[in-house]
């Protein structure tokens, strides 16, 4: 894809590789428009993130390969932000960065799409958590703290579906982020897990078309052979869409660009 931003580092503790390894991956993939946006530390779960004393050292480090790079790729500098009220920190909010992803991964403290806690599933009503889950969702959207909204649907993660029909569920959200002007990712790692589908799904997709939401892409990849790995097939779902833009970010200003 022309444009890939949610991307990550070996500094969140769960991804491997160098970050110029990133980089030359993107580019011999074709990706013109490259982001950083690794986990942002906060005073919670923290050895699933950087910590606050590599923050410096991830942007400066991002800076420097945007600048060596220059001529072959333009490389941009974000955070994927937890959205956990009490948690977040104005050091994240106020970076001076090209943009930061609001993602949940939380719900009242349970890390749903982590595997080492999926057993809670059957102690929780299914139409109970999807319905949480979107809640957490309008909130962030509410919050004005973010410019892209990360993998929407990352409940599903595990294939545990509602019984409710999932555009109702999430179409408070989809108004939500129309209001607020958000971009919504099509995040490929959906692929590589038990749902083994894009994020966001089909019924999300008609949901975004029909509201006009911007879009922007990201592989979400934890190393190097991961960027754009699913591309042919985000570009299969595409086909059934009349999305013709997509959404790159300078200082926190968004630019639609044709794709």
């Amino acid at each position: 894809m022309i444009v890939d931003l949610h991307n990550h580092t070996k500094l969140c503790n769960h991804a491997s590789g160098e970050m110029e390894g990133y980089i030359q991956s993107a580019i011999d993939k074709g990706v013109k428009y490259f982001g950083f946006s690794d986990h942002a530390p906060m005073d919670f779960d923290k050895k699933y993130r950087m910590s606050f004393s590599d923050m410096n050292f991830y942007e400066n480090k991002v800076k420097e390969l945007k600048e060596k790079y220059k001529n072959d790729i333009e490389i941009v500098l974000g955070y994927e932000v937890d959205y956990l009220p009490n948690y977040m920190d104005d050091r994240v909010l106020n970076a001076k960065v090209d943009y930061l992803i609001g993602s949940v991964h939380f719900i009242n403290g349970w890390g749903f799409d982590n595997p080492e806690f999926i057993g809670e599933y059957k102690n929780r009503d299914i139409d109970k958590i999807w319905k949480e889950y979107f809640e957490a969702i309008t909130n962030m959207v509410k919050s004005g703290k973010f410019d892209i909204v990360g993998h929407i649907d990352l409940i599903k993660v595990f294939n545990y579906l509602p019984n409710k029909e999932i555009k109702v569920i999430a179409k408070e959200s989809i108004k939500e982020i129309k209001k607020a002007d958000m971009t919504v990712e099509l995040n490929m790692s959906g692929y590589k897990k038990p749902i083994n589908e894009l994020y966001p799904s089909l019924d999300i997709l008609e949901l975004l078309s029909e509201y006009d939401i911007s879009i922007t892409f990201g592989s979400d990849a934890h190393n190097p052979s991961e960027i754009c790995k699913y591309e042919d097939r985000l570009k299969e779902v595409l086909k059934e869409f009349n999305f013709t833009k997509c959404a790159v970010f300078h200082n926190r200003d968004k630019k639609l660009i044709n794709f």
